[in-house]
């Protein structure tokens, strides 16, 4: 698994979670205290905690989840978000970008992966001042209840993607669908459709380029289009393929800063 390159002003959260009030909150206070002082003396303010998908507990549970679901959306999504969102946005506010439950932050910017069973993420509750960072509109009243929850358009690495783009006349697979295999779980689609999972992103990105139509849904919906594919809807919760809009990490960026100045002034 290859690692990110975090910008030097901002300090990685390696720490194993606990029980209680949690490691974020005390490693949080612990650090404020001492930048609280340093401050007095003329000196740097505190540094954001981030706690990203290079957590080793978050390491140790991806290993052991097994192809059909390490490779999943939420993996490269925090790798996006810590690559191209965190260093372009001005803020004081810790970052969680990665559901590892009962290891996060108060005062934090945390984006929910899940928009089917958003109740993962109750373990938040023991966490103050939290930005709940959604990537469709219908999650952000589920998780209200846990901080302020903001709609975010989900967005992607839109340069990296268009590098594996072809000519169409090399297109050869006429049907696919792209995503974990628990997403067409009960979904009747057509014969000769070619199933791409459960495969890193780059060999994805490069099977996907291949494709005329492609029954896919979020981020890699998003891919999809970019690479030229047409997008199918298989999905009844998203009967509308258009709704996944080509936006850039930077653009989303730009989004998010608007939404933090309104919030925290």
């Amino acid at each position: 698994m290859c690692r990110s390159q975090y910008p030097p002003r901002y300090i990685v959260n390696n720490f194993l979670g606990d029980t209680g009030v949690g490691e974020g909150r005390r490693l949080y206070t612990r650090q404020k205290i001492r930048e609280k002082g340093k401050r007095k003396k003329g000196r740097a303010k505190m540094k954001p905690i981030i706690i990203d998908h290079d957590n080793p507990k978050y390491r140790e549970v991806w290993r052991q989840l097994g192809k059909n679901h390490c490779w999943n959306g939420a993996f490269y999504y925090s790798h996006e978000i810590v690559k191209n969102i965190i260093p372009a946005v001005k803020t004081d506010r810790n970052w969680v970008t990665i559901n590892i439950p009962n290891l996060g932050a108060d005062h934090a910017i945390v984006f929910i992966h899940s928009n089917t069973r958003p109740d993962i993420y109750d373990w938040l509750k023991r966490y103050e001042d939290l930005i709940l960072v959604c990537g469709i509109p219908e999650t952000v009243e589920k998780v209200a209840h846990l901080g302020k929850a903001i709609y975010l358009p989900l967005s992607v690495d839109v340069p990296y993607v268009e590098r594996f783009r072809i000519p169409e006349t090399d297109r050869y697979i006429n049907t696919a669908f792209a995503g974990r295999q628990a997403k067409r779980s009960g979904v009747k689609l057509p014969l000769g459709t070619v199933f791409l999972e459960s495969m890193p992103r780059p060999a994805l990105l490069e099977r996907l380029a291949k494709c005329q139509d492609v029954y896919a849904v979020g981020r890699t919906a998003i891919e999809a289009r970019i690479l030229g594919c047409n997008i199918l809807p298989y999905d009844k919760r998203f009967p509308d393929p258009e709704r996944w809009k080509i936006v850039d990490n930077s653009e989303a960026a730009v989004i998010l800063q608007k939404e933090l100045e309104r919030i925290d002034g």
